[in-house]
């Protein structure tokens, strides 16, 4: 509950900043643009009033910024179930058109001063002022604009961050130009007149900075429309769901950016024999892969998950999945190798409500799809089983049979070693009459397998059984001899029950 209420304050709190940040690109393009176009005016510098073209036209992309921003905060609505973030892709399009379009007008007067007709530009202590001073400003403004766009992972911010950037280089190149018309006026050196063109070569330098910008913001803006995945993006996400351990494979993976968010919609593979609550964990741990492989995006992810067979899948583990899927529960599940075939006896557990005969069909049809799905299946010998239902009243009369949990804990001492049987309870119907039920707890070396473990408890069971005919059932409760105390202090509760 407490993440639910800070999420919506984290998200304002981005929001807050990008909008600050917009803003205030707003307000320095108004003041660059107001600057160059009144010393472009009163130089007739074609380079500065191109700068004075590119800072409108950052100002317009600003603008569009800020709507874009604002628009793309707003939380999914019915008619829009994937959010607004795709509004900061189309901002940063209609600003790489915008860009083109005036690098073209540039490009096209520079031309006419190049070939055609000369214009006297005037390189005077107010060129180089406001100049200077945008510079100043582009630096502050790109830096902030690309620290937020860096946090949050907005490419709106980042093209506006990328103009001001430009604007860096592009001031730079007009300035060289006035200076070398400045240098021409100061020594009447023109190097046949070139260097009163400084200027509308200038122009065309800023023109070229702007193109080749503008290339890669358009490719960038056109692939986040048109839902392009990065190559580089999805062999990272890719790696990145593979190494999710129960991840057997990934079949399918498709990406698309709406803003700052990512859709990531996965398929993975899984081992058909994960319980449903095994591969929803799974699918849990893909999600964090995908959220870490874009930490500063939003990232939703959807999952799907298909079962296949594991490649350390063994045929009892086929054996039992095939019961399941048929309704069953199989255990105690024996597979045999004879020769080149592979001979399976198992129990089966079944509604106790069913007739032999339902039941015998249930059975007979699962023999059929074990030998389907892996023909080298030969014999199959099923035992019907009807698991309890109902809750069956009982006594406990341990305290009654001291005598017998002796017997019982020197048998189970007697293979599993001393001081090992440390917890027994019997119990019997409350009429007193009947076999004894019988319940034991034994320590194991922790280190011991399973297997191993197994085997000593069903020598223990076979010799209880032998030894105790009153008694009708066994369960062993195995547990590891790390967490026993110390077996002078086994022997001591031992004696104390006694």
């Amino acid at each position: 509950m407490v993440a639910d209420q800070a999420f919506p304050d984290t998200h304002d709190a981005a929001q807050r900043e990008k909008q600050v940040v917009a803003l205030s690109s707003v307000v320095a393009a108004i003041v660059l643009t107001g600057l160059k176009i009144v010393v472009g005016v009163l130089t007739g510098s074609l380079g500065i009033l191109a700068e004075a073209a590119h800072s409108a036209l950052d100002l317009v992309a600003a603008l569009i910024t800020l709507f874009a921003v604002r628009l793309a905060g707003q939380p999914p609505d019915p008619e829009h179930r994937y959010g607004h973030g795709k509004v900061e892709n189309l901002s940063a399009f209609v600003e790489s058109v915008l860009l083109i379009l005036t690098a073209a007008w540039v490009i096209y007067e520079a031309v006419q001063r190049l070939v055609f007709h000369a214009v006297h530009v005037q390189a005077n202590i107010w060129a180089f002022l406001v100049m200077g001073f945008s510079i100043v400003v582009d630096i502050g403004r790109s830096r902030a604009l690309r620290r937020v766009a860096e946090a949050h992972d907005s490419q709106a911010l980042a093209a506006d961050a990328l103009h001001f950037q430009t604007d860096i280089w592009s001031s730079a190149v007009v300035i060289a130009g006035l200076l070398l018309i400045k240098v021409g006026d100061w020594t009447g050196w023109t190097a046949g007149g070139w260097l009163e063109r400084a200027d509308a070569i200038a122009a065309l330098g800023v023109s070229a900075i702007v193109l080749s910008v503008t290339g890669r913001l358009l490719r960038e803006t056109v692939d986040a429309l048109l839902d392009r995945t990065p190559a580089e993006g999805a062999e990272r996400l890719v790696s990145a769901v593979g190494a999710v351990p129960g991840v057997l494979g990934c079949r399918r993976l498709r990406m698309r950016r709406g803003g700052n968010k990512v859709f990531a919609d996965v398929v993975i593979t899984v081992a058909r024999t994960s319980t449903f609550g095994e591969a929803h964990a799974v699918t849990e741990a893909v999600e964090e892969a995908v959220r870490a492989a874009f930490p500063r995006a939003d990232v939703d992810a959807v999952v799907h998950v298909e079962p296949v067979a594991a490649p350390d899948e063994s045929p009892g583990d086929e054996v039992r999945l095939l019961a399941r899927q048929s309704g069953m529960r199989a255990h105690d599940v024996r597979v045999r190798a004879i020769d080149d075939r592979l001979d399976a006896d198992l129990h089966v557990e079944v509604d106790p409500s069913l007739t032999l005969e339902a039941a015998h069909a249930l059975t007979a049809r699962l023999e059929r799809e074990v030998r389907q799905t892996n023909p080298q299946f030969g014999r199959i010998n099923t035992h019907l089983e009807a698991p309890e239902t109902q809750v069956e009243q009982q006594i406990d009369v341990t305290t009654q049979q001291a005598e017998l949990v002796a017997r019982v804990r020197d048998i189970a001492d007697a293979v599993a070693g001393p001081g090992s049987c440390h917890e027994v309870r019997i119990y019997r119907l409350p009429a007193g009459a009947g076999p004894y039920e019988l319940v034991l707890h034994c320590w194991f070396p922790g280190g011991m397998t399973v297997r191993e473990v197994h085997a000593q408890a069903s020598e223990i069971e076979r010799r209880l059984h032998a030894s105790l005919p009153d008694v009708r059932e066994i369960l062993l409760h195995a547990e590891p001899r790390e967490s026993d105390p110390s077996a002078a202090l086994v022997e001591a509760a031992r004696r104390a029950e006694g």
